[in-house]
């Protein structure tokens, strides 16, 4: 249970983030976590219908559909794992392609080791649950004052992940009982990807990266072709990235550095008076 130290050095009262066992330090986790979840239960629920829907159109029952939303838990690689299940399986463009879709998630880790150091027996459960829009809500929010940080940080990514799975069993009774034509529906990965990199294009300075993927994808889709350009893309891409590295962070420093330039250039010049009497003050 959340405790508070003293600190000898200061005096004040500290938060113990400590597991917790009881059931009110669970509910209560599990109520400050809901709120947090409520944007990503409305987005899971349309694309894991999506993903359901597809997987019975394919033929995949129910059954499946449950077992792979609940263990796999990839959202954008289940979509292309559909891709695989349908088609000749090739092990080696299954583990390529899957690896760069989700190599952001080494980032992630990466950047939640401290908060997951003292998870306990909950963290290899928060590893396999991370998501974009966990990691997201993790980074950004904090636990209520007495809400115990492990079972916080539990809740948002059990929630999460039941959030998904709900979506796809719903997809697929509704795949299963309704006959409608579903063409066309497969597009919604591809329309994920353009949203995706429409934000990642307006939250970004430099395009650099940006205009090197899509120009790389292009070149190798005239080059290899609709079939076998993904993975001559990824590995262009990776290459060319390492090669420009240094590069491309100058270019990115360069930036920040001319925005500080502007924020103090822009900051409102306050009389000498107004500056004087706040100095007295």
């Amino acid at each position: 249970m959340t405790a508070e130290l003293v600190d000898q050095g200061q005096g004040q009262p500290v938060r113990s983030d400590g597991p917790g066992t009881g059931a009110g330090v669970k509910a209560a986790a599990l109520r400050a976590a809901f709120p947090h979840t409520v944007p990503v239960l409305t987005g899971f629920s349309f694309l894991g219908m999506a993903f359901g829907i597809l997987m019975a159109s394919k033929g995949y029952g129910v059954g499946w559909t449950f077992l792979m939303s609940l263990f796999v838990f990839a959202g954008s690689a289940q979509y292309v794992g559909i891709t695989f299940l349908t088609t000749v399986f090739n092990p080696v463009d299954a583990f390529l392609l899957t690896l760069m879709i989700n190599a952001r998630h080494l980032f992630y880790g990466l950047s939640l080791l401290d908060k997951f150091r003292a998870a306990g027996r909950l963290k290899p459960y928060l590893i396999f649950g991370l998501t974009d829009e966990t990691f997201s809500i993790l980074c950004s929010a904090e636990p209520p004052e007495g809400v115990d940080r492990r079972w916080f940080m539990f809740f948002v990514t059990v929630l999460n992940h039941g959030y998904w799975v709900l979506g796809s069993v719903m997809g697929g009774l509704v795949g299963s009982m309704l006959t409608f034509n579903t063409r066309g529906l497969d597009f919604v990965l591809t329309a994920l990807f353009v949203v995706i990199f429409i934000s990642q294009w307006k939250s970004q300075k430099k395009h650099g990266p940006a205009v090197i993927g899509v120009a790389s994808s292009v070149a190798c889709l005239l080059i290899f072709g609709p079939d076998r350009f993904i993975i001559p893309a990824m590995v262009a891409i990776l290459v060319i990235l390492l090669l420009f590295r240094e590069k491309l962070q100058v270019a990115e420093v360069e930036t920040l550095s001319v925005t500080e330039i502007e924020s103090v250039l822009v900051e409102p010049v306050l009389p000498e008076d107004t500056r004087q009497s706040g100095r007295e003050v």
